[in-house]
């Protein structure tokens, strides 16, 4: 349960970031910030279920 949330928190803070070393506005920092959480979300979810499957 722990991948996917650190995933949708590291990749929102690293959206954010990256908006703002491009200069961007404070809306772009919140959409480049959601897109990232969900793309990080989705590769914690496949690492969650891979080692949930490997353990078993």
């Amino acid at each position: 349960m722990i991948f996917p949330l650190s995933g949708l928190f590291i990749g929102a803070l690293f959206g954010a970031w990256r908006a703002k070393t491009k200069g961007g506005t404070r809306k772009d920092m919140l959409q480049w910030g959601a897109a990232f959480a969900i793309f990080f979300a989705l590769i914690g979810l496949f690492v969650l279920i891979f080692v949930q499957r490997s353990l078993v």
